[in-house]
C-alpha cells in the first residue's frame, strides 16, 4: 500500500511539474529572434532561403538571424555566442546544438555544462531562450535526458522533437543527417507553433 501511495505522490509530481512548464513573454513586432546552431540551423541540404530560421522568419513575422555553422560542437558555440548577442541584441535565442558533439562521441556533461553557459550568456543579457533537442544522429530516437535535464535547470522552454520527428521521415532528408527543403519547413512550422503555445508569438 505504501508503494502504491508513494507512487501515485511522485506521479503527482512530475504532472505538476511538467503542466508548469516555462512561458515566454510576447515578442514586439520589431524584435530579431538569433537562431544559433549548427547545421541544422545552417540548412545543409536546402538553399539558404529554404532553411528553417528562413522560413520561420516568414512564419512569425520577426526577424530570424541564421547563425549556424555546420560541424560546430557545443564548445565552439559556446567560445562564439557572446560576439553574436552583443551584436544582434536579440530578445530570443533559439538554441540548437549537439549533434557533432554526439557524432564525435565527447563526452555528454560537457555538452550539458556548456549549453548551460549559453544559457547563462543570454539570460544574462535579459535574452530569452528557447532549447531545441537534437536526436542521436544514428538512431533520430528522442533526445539524450541531458537536453531535458538542462531546460529543466535552467527553466527554458523545450522543444524536444521538431528535429527528431523531421529526420525519421526519409522524405524530409537531404542525406542520413539533414532535412531537405520540405523538412526545414516542418522544423520551422513546428518551432512556430511552440513560440505560439509558450505566449511569445
Amino acid at each position: 500500500m505504501k508503494v502504491i501511495v508513494l507512487f501515485l505522490i511522485s506521479t503527482l509530481l512530475v504532472t505538476s511539474c511538467h503542466a508548469g512548464s516555462p512561458k515566454l513573454q510576447p515578442l514586439a513586432p520589431d524584435a530579431v529572434a538569433l537562431a544559433f546552431g549548427d547545421s541544422l540551423t545552417f540548412g545543409t541540404g536546402a538553399s539558404p532561403e529554404e532553411s528553417y530560421p528562413a522560413v520561420l522568419q516568414g512564419l512569425i513575422g520577426r526577424k530570424v538571424i541564421n547563425a549556424g555553422v555546420p560541424g560546430e560542437t557545443t564548445a565552439e558555440g559556446r567560445a562564439r555566442l557572446a560576439g553574436l548577442l552583443d551584436s544582434h541584441r536579440p530578445a530570443l535565442l533559439l538554441l540548437c546544438l549537439g549533434a557533432n558533439d554526439m557524432i564525435r562521441r565527447m563526452d555528454e556533461k560537457d555538452a550539458a555544462e556548456n549549453l548551460g553557459v549559453m544559457i547563462r550568456m543570454a539570460r544574462e543579457r535579459g535574452i530569452q531562450v528557447v532549447l531545441l533537442g537534437v536526436p542521436r544522429p544514428a538512431l533520430f530516437g528522442s533526445p539524450p535526458e541531458f537536453f531535458r535535464n538542462v531546460a529543466d535547470e535552467f527553466s527554458v522552454p523545450y522543444l524536444k522533437d521538431a528535429m527528431g520527428e523531421t529526420m525519421k521521415e526519409p522524405e524530409l532528408r537531404s542525406d542520413p543527417i539533414h532535412p531537405n527543403a520540405r523538412g526545414y519547413r516542418k522544423i520551422a512550422e513546428d518551432v512556430a507553433a511552440f513560440l505560439r503555445k509558450k505566449g511569445a508569438l
